[in-house]
């Protein structure tokens, strides 16, 4: 940003984009980095061996590796999510849009006699914790849902979409008011 020579380097931080054709999954050795059924870019944790593959292959430098064991001190670790397990030093961590509550709303659809999740039924962190509602989560398969007739909005732009990974994640340009 700014006008030479007075350019300073301007950075946006995102999260993994959920590409249907993901460069981070083939390159890794041990099949940590995966697509999953429901069109996820899944992590297996304890399956990675930290060789950095993922996050050279991935456009978005949205990949990190651990190099320090994490340290909560008290009572800060009263915090932590139990449903999410601790990685140790030495893997890559990388957003997988919470999958936990994924499959936890699944399994209380399925005990609810219902067959698939409804919209609004899975909500992630990012999004519940965003007092602006700017984040939305859903079934993009689903041409009904709230994220499927976004994403379709004229407003919306996918980051580097000229690569072909097919990214899922959709940013919405800013509505001007006329």
């Amino acid at each position: 940003e700014g006008t030479f020579p007075d350019v300073r380097v301007k950075f946006q931080p995102v999260m993994c984009q959920q590409c249907d054709h993901a460069p981070c999954e083939p390159v890794c050795p041990t099949y940590a980095s995966h697509h999953t059924a429901d069109g996820l870019n899944a992590q297996v944790y304890n399956r990675c061996i930290g060789t950095r593959y993922c996050a050279n292959a991935c456009p978005y430098s949205t990949r990190f590796f651990d190099f320090f064991n994490p340290s909560w001190d008290k009572p800060l670790h009263l915090a932590l999510n139990p449903d999410v397990s601790l990685r140790e030093v030495g893997v890559m961590e990388k957003c997988t849009f919470c999958v936990q509550r994924i499959k936890a709303a699944t399994i209380a659809a399925a005990a609810a006699s219902e067959r698939t999740l409804k919209d609004g039924d899975v909500t992630t962190a990012c999004a519940q914790a965003c007092p602006a509602d700017a984040l939305v989560f859903g079934d993009l398969s689903d041409p009904d849902s709230r994220v499927a007739r976004l994403a379709r909005s004229t407003r919306g732009a996918k980051l580097l979409e000229e690569l072909g990974t097919q990214p899922n994640v959709t940013y919405l340009a800013r509505q001007r008011e006329a």
